[in-house]
């Protein structure tokens, strides 16, 4: 969801896009979503969910970092490639996300459980939102993100999305030793 908030930023004042290729570029990754969602499912129906998810996390550290370093290399080209990456590891962890929670409920919680993942996937969103946001704008050194230079605009959105693969690597982890040695 950062990429929602910080990407027009950096593809505004970093790559100086103007406002119809802001929403092109970003429209890649609900296309991406839409997809690679269908295909996620599958491939968690057929691999399993606790394989999956991992795997999903990993393809997602690994389009987070792309994202924070070849946007600088390779400009709008680099932006998409990262997004086309990022986003169908993220639909890998989604679907294997939402089969263990599913699959944990009894039938007679399942509405209830459905309806409190999708809360808390939701205040996920806004958590991470807001709290990538922060980060970009500390990054930035500038409380006029439209005043900063293209340098600091450029080097917040690197850092924004290393500490989101940071992140992403910690989840990898916890996933890990949930799973434990015998799994």
């Amino acid at each position: 969801m950062a990429t929602l908030v910080v990407g027009p930023f950096y593809l505004t004042f970093a790559l100086h896009l103007n406002e119809a290729l802001v929403g092109l570029v970003m429209a890649v990754g609900p296309v991406m979503a839409a997809l690679s969602g269908v295909p996620a499912g599958r491939i968690t129906d057929r691999f399993g969910a606790g394989r999956t998810l991992i795997v999903g996390l990993g393809q997602m550290v690994i389009g987070l970092l792309c994202l924070s370093v070849l946007p600088d290399v390779f400009g709008v080209a680099g932006y998409i490639l990262s997004l086309m990456l990022l986003t169908p590891g993220f639909q890998l962890f989604l679907a294997a996300n939402n089969t263990t929670v599913m699959l944990t409920a009894r039938d007679d919680q399942r509405g209830m459980i459905s309806g409190l993942l999708g809360l808390s996937r939701n205040l996920g969103f806004m958590t991470g939102t807001s709290a990538m946001g922060a980060v970009f704008a500390m990054a930035a050194g500038t409380p006029d993100i439209v005043g900063a230079a293209p340098e600091a605009i450029s080097a917040a959105f690197a850092t924004t999305f290393q500490m989101a693969a940071g992140l992403m690597a910690f989840a990898i982890l916890l996933a890990v030793l949930e799973r434990g040695p015998s799994r």
